[in-house]
């Protein structure tokens, strides 16, 4: 199992991504998406849900690209779990993967999910609009 460490992309730090992705081929395409366009955010690699889990504990995280399929567990899950605590809630999340499906599409919508987005559709256009909405919410419950 390929496990990527914390590394930021670019100089500068203006929000932290947090890529949840058991490929090591997708985590250097989301590594070079954010590179290209968001070089000013830290980009966070977890290859578990155990992972990411721990990282949204110890850090702020502003996005999180979300792999559906983990060794240890289904992301639209963990989409759920993050959706139900006050404290990770308007994290916006976007699921990526490489068969979305009607099940998984239904768990996105219940966690509040921006974007469900096959790997191959997948670029910028969507993290901009996610953060852009994250801009013009106000977190819940004061946090």
């Amino acid at each position: 199992m390929y496990v990527q460490a914390m590394s930021a992309v670019g100089g500068g730090n203006n929000g932290t991504c947090l890529v949840v992705e058991d490929s090591a081929f997708d985590q250097e395409k989301f590594r070079r998406i954010m590179a290209r366009s968001f070089s000013n955010m830290k980009v966070v690699m977890a290859a578990t849900l155990a992972e990411a889990r721990d990282r949204v504990k110890q850090m702020r995280t502003d996005l999180i690209l979300l792999d559906n399929s983990l060794p240890d567990g289904i992301g639209a899950n963990f989409a759920v779990e993050l959706s139900e605590d006050p404290a990770h809630a308007d994290i916006p999340v976007i699921m990526v993967s490489d068969f979305p499906t009607p099940f998984m599409y239904q768990k996105a919508q219940i966690a509040g999910v921006r974007h469900v987005v096959d790997k191959s559709d997948f670029g910028a256009r969507f993290i901009h609009d996610a953060l852009k909405a994250r801009q013009k919410r106000k977190p819940r419950y004061g946090l």
